[in-house]
């Protein structure tokens, strides 16, 4: 059936963040094919019009180029059973452990679920709701409404964001303030997150009013570090780093800061970790070969047996 834009109840739009990328592409499509998808749509109990479950992104854009009406198709559920199928059906879609709890939240305030109905309709425990819930929680809402519109990613947010506004709540919602025009990567937010982790309270104000020009210098430094130093003192020197960051993540275990952590944190420092000891491993196997192969009794040594 075809709707028009007045008939839809947009209640669940911001649940789900936004990727300017995927929306580029997706306005890309639509412009050039049309709609090919219909959206979900249930009827809500309380008005006339459409409750949409699935297909934002497609209401956004169709409106954003001109059309009228959107083609959707009904389903035979109450709200909350079409919501849970809906998320049932996309589950190979991994939402950030942000969005499950947005979702969780909705569901819990909305239709007055409890915590174990929540995990018994997921498949999970009571526990994982409650994480999910208290991460939402932890988070400033003008951070949480800046990964909505996609001017932060959720990953950067859980990883960045959470553990500064632990520490200082109001200097995360003003770093978020100053960084969502700029779409930082996760790279460039672990360099403003150290920095402002071992900053004074000068250089932290700095860093809230203008942190493009922090991540400039940073820039600027290591590239200069880099041009004056010999591949063997670069070697030596990332080595030296390598040693230094084993050194204090050694420390942060001892002081239990493990214990602190989140679940999502956790699963996340298990994925790093794994990729970290892949690539030390390789790192080690190559340097022991190599300075085996440099040593002067090593035949491979001597120029005159090449």
């Amino acid at each position: 059936m075809d709707l028009e834009f007045h008939q839809l109840d947009l209640r669940y739009e911001e649940l789900r963040s936004r990727s300017p990328a995927q929306e580029k592409r997706l306005l890309s499509s639509l412009a050039e094919v049309g709609q090919q998808t219909p959206i979900v749509v249930v009827g809500a109990a309380e008005a006339p019009r459409q409750v949409v479950i699935d297909g934002y992104k497609r209401v956004r854009l169709l409106r954003r180029l001109g059309h009228d009406v959107v083609r959707a198709t009904a389903w035979d559920l109450g709200e909350a059973d079409a919501l849970l199928l809906e998320r049932m059906l996309r589950a190979g879609e991994a939402d950030s452990a942000l969005e499950q709890g947005w979702f969780l939240r909705e569901l819990r305030d909305r239709f007055q679920l409890s915590g174990a109905e929540l995990g018994q309709r997921f498949g999970r425990t009571e526990s994982w709701v409650s994480r999910r819930l208290s991460l939402v929680a932890e988070l400033p809402e003008p951070v949480q409404r800046h990964v909505r519109a996609g001017a932060i990613g959720a990953h950067v947010a859980m990883k960045y964001l959470v553990p500064l506004a632990r520490a200082n709540r109001a200097d995360a919602e003003r770093l978020a303030e100053a960084i969502a025009p700029h779409r930082l990567s996760s790279r460039q937010m672990a360099v403003l997150y150290a920095a402002w982790s071992g900053a004074s309270l000068k250089t932290r104000e700095l860093l809230m009013k203008d942190p493009v020009l922090v991540l400039r210098a940073h820039e600027q430094t290591r590239r200069a570090r880099e041009r004056a130093q010999t591949p063997a003192q670069q070697m030596l020197s990332d080595l030296g780093s390598l040693a230094g960051i084993a050194g204090r993540v050694y420390q942060r275990t001892r002081r239990g800061e493990l214990r602190g952590l989140l679940a999502p944190e956790r699963e996340e420092l298990g994925h790093v970790f794994s990729q970290a000891r892949r690539e030390v491993v390789r790192l080690l196997k190559r340097l022991e070969k190599e300075l085996d192969d440099a040593r002067p009794e090593h035949p491979r040594s001597d120029p005159a047996a090449a």
